[in-house]
């Protein structure tokens, strides 16, 4: 007898174990049909495997990502809808609804689920910056910053918030913010598709600060980290007034560091600027600005340093591939509001 129960145990865990194996098969296979643009035939496939595993909220949520990409919406929403509903619901359907709730442009119902998924997951950095880009592309542009800003806040390792925060501020008269949130975005993603971007970016943000300083707004008076910022910057200012480059950048910025931390960082600790440090400590704080500024500057002459530096630029790109850049929480000296 005991035989016999031990026999039909293994064949029941075995079997488990089958399916489970199948199912993952399947959404593979699934996934494969959905790159591929086949998205009948995913939806054939996915339902197979739910069928098998109707509880796995990955495959379903699979579902609903292939409904968006075929653009067959209205069962997009009607599987989103039930998805966000129930008590497990989970960041990427609310997600994936958001999408297609923005692509119909569904207004009420958008605004009502992302603040329903923020209110779920208050330390979402996604759907922060989602919802921030549903509101920008509303052209309700103060309301995106603000959510931006929050998502930071909330999920200060999420890249996302920070890319679209420096872009904003970019185009502001705002003196201190693109800087600095671009310089962390390409910390936080430093080798993806937005990365190039943002290193303009922040090339032409210090061209902007330099040579429109006066057009540029005050920094906030009661921000004593925006005071010592631009107060260290404008210090050194003569640093970079024969031009904007790699080399001037680097000088500026060695400067500002030195008188940083001299009588700064007991009052603002500040993750970026301790990395800066520690680059400058180890010896590739050069590298590191040339990785920054310099292709964004002038491609030839950049790809020119590196093989003239060739070990002190590969010394740094190791260093950096061996570290992961995280920001604390409690750093966030811009502030949000709670609208």
């Amino acid at each position: 007898m005991k035989k016999a129960l031990l026999y039909l145990l293994t064949i029941l865990v075995s079997t488990s174990i089958f399916a489970q194996e199948d199912v993952k098969s399947l959404q593979l296979k699934a996934r494969n049909f959905m790159q591929q643009g086949d998205y009948p035939n995913a939806t054939l496939v996915l339902n197979k495997a739910i069928q098998q595993a109707p509880e796995n909220l990955d495959l379903q949520n699979d579902l609903l990502f292939n409904y968006y990409l075929a653009q067959d919406y209205s069962r997009a929403m009607e599987l989103g809808k039930k998805l966000t509903s129930q008590p497990n619901a989970d960041i990427r359907s609310y997600q994936l609804l958001g999408l297609t709730y923005r692509n119909i442009e569904e207004v009420k119902e958008c605004e009502r689920l992302y603040k329903t998924g923020i209110k779920a997951y208050p330390n979402s950095g996604v759907l922060y910056n989602e919802y921030g880009e549903y509101l920008w592309s509303r052209k309700k542009l103060e309301e995106a910053i603000d959510w931006w800003e929050k998502g930071i806040a909330a999920d200060p390792n999420y890249s996302g918030n920070y890319y679209n925060a420096a872009k904003y501020y970019y185009l502001t008269t705002d003196k201190v913010w693109s800087l600095v949130y671009g310089e962390i975005f390409v910390n936080l993603e430093s080798y993806s598709r937005r990365t190039p971007e943002i290193k303009q970016l922040l090339l032409d943000g210090y061209k902007k600060y330099f040579t429109n300083m006066d057009a540029l707004k005050a920094p906030n008076e009661k921000s004593g980290f925006e005071q010592a910022f631009t107060g260290i910057l404008n210090k050194y200012a003569a640093t970079v007034s024969s031009g904007i480059s790699a080399g001037s950048l680097t000088m500026l910025r060695t400067k500002f560091l030195l008188d940083w931390f001299e009588k700064e960082p007991g009052k603002f600790a500040f993750r970026l600027f301790d990395y800066q440090r520690q680059l400058t400590r180890e010896g590739f704080f050069d590298a590191y600005n040339q990785w920054l500024f310099g292709a964004a500057q002038n491609l030839p002459d950049f790809q020119q340093w590196t093989q003239q530096n060739q070990k002190a630029y590969d010394g740094f790109i190791d260093f950096q591939k061996g570290r992961v850049f995280k920001l604390p929480a409690g750093q966030n000296y811009r502030g949000w509001s709670s609208k």
